[in-house]
């Protein structure tokens, strides 16, 4: 299997540990997180190695991930395991998967590429190097269906994960929070991400102190190359801010409002039902390729499933403190509005629970089989 950054290796543990309990002598391998790694796959490569965005940063780091590329799939070759799983990470997975389907391993890719959103040819592709897709959207399961790829809706397994009615004031015991409003900050997972968002966000929430003296601050970093961007990204501010080792679900259950990096942590706040402000900044050349090749207006999962704008979106060149924090002051302002929304996620999330884990491994099931 390869998970390639750590919304895929939060995604992956909680699938292989169902399969594990089923097939307890079942050995995973691949390119994996720590949270894989804890739940006993063996790491060929770790996957921090695999996430890197936008056309820039990818040319830049092209030569080293074509070389892992070519080892993993050496490896699989070798190997010959009974299934291959790809987690995500379509531009390095579909390659690989094409090679292996055509060596004759079954292939099976968890969460569809957005195809729905822009380079909808990438189907295409897909037909190429994917025995089965499992998608996490209502929506997909029929474009798939449509284009003759077999395919299972398995929902996200994070709205399994995260409870309907989160532990507010057990998470805020757990961080030693009181008193006046929490902000949590999600710059994102990757490196180019917390390097583009953190002193954003962190010059965003100096704003929101300065009308909410008595506010507090939480930033989950992904890990430690990330702890040390954002202590870099702090200096000089003088900010009531929590750095925390990971503890996102921590810190979005205490919160009130979160700033948050477009990706799968938009989701999360979503079913964590807390108002956020959805925010991404890319490089010039590849916001304006994505721009050509959209197909709808919202970045944001939430917005995206609500079919609607109900939450801001401040993108490129309107991703500015100022308007991040008036966005977030706005929502700390207008209770009504807040608990609509929360109304409108709660049933979000009703929806979107499908017992994910378990409908994975019955996806996987005639993969396994009874030898595993």
């Amino acid at each position: 299997m390869v998970a390639g950054e750590a919304s895929g290796d939060l995604l992956g543990a909680h699938f292989i540990a169902a399969l594990k309990q089923a097939h307890p002598g079942l050995r995973a391998a691949g390119i994996a997180g720590p949270r894989l790694i804890q739940a006993g796959v063996e790491a060929v490569y770790p996957s921090e190695k695999l996430a890197v965005n936008g056309y820039v940063e990818v040319l830049r780091h092209l030569p080293e991930l074509l070389w892992i590329r070519s080892r993993v799939t050496r490896y699989f070759l070798r190997e010959r395991p009974r299934v291959f799983v790809g987690i995500d990470a379509p531009d390095f997975n579909f390659t690989l998967e094409a090679k292996l389907r055509q060596a004759g391993i079954p292939t099976v890719h968890f969460v569809s590429p957005s195809i729905w959103a822009w380079r909808p040819e990438r189907i295409q592709r897909i037909r190429q190097a994917v025995s089965h897709m499992l998608v996490v959207f209502p929506f997909e399961e029929a474009i798939y269906r449509d284009a003759g790829i077999p395919v299972s809706y398995v929902g996200p397994p994070l709205a399994d994960v995260i409870p309907l009615e989160p532990d507010v004031a057990g998470a805020r015991a757990t961080l030693r929070l009181d008193g006046g409003p929490v902000v949590a900050l999600l710059p994102g997972s990757r490196l180019s991400e917390v390097k583009r968002h953190a002193r954003l966000m962190l010059d965003a929430a100096v704003r929101i102190r300065s009308r909410h003296p008595d506010a507090r601050f939480v930033l989950p970093a992904a890990n430690e190359a990330a702890a040390r961007l954002i202590g870099r990204a702090r200096q000089g501010l003088d900010l009531p801010l929590d750095v925390l080792a990971g503890q996102s679900h921590t810190a979005l259950a205490a919160c009130d409002v979160a700033l948050v990096a477009s990706g799968t942590a938009t989701l999360e706040t979503a079913l964590f039902k807390k108002p956020m402000v959805i925010t991404y900044r890319v490089p010039a050349l590849t916001a304006h390729l994505m721009r050509k090749k959209a197909l709808l207006p919202w970045i944001g999962l939430p917005n995206i499933l609500a079919r609607d704008f109900v939450v801001p979106e401040r993108v490129q060149e309107a991703a500015t403190a100022a308007n991040l924090a008036d966005d977030a002051l706005a929502w700390l302002a207008d209770a009504p509005r807040h608990a609509a929304l929360t109304e409108t996620f709660r049933t979000m999330h009703l929806a979107l629970r499908q017992n994910a884990s378990a409908r994975i491994a019955e996806a996987l099931e005639p993969y396994i089989g009874e030898s595993a």
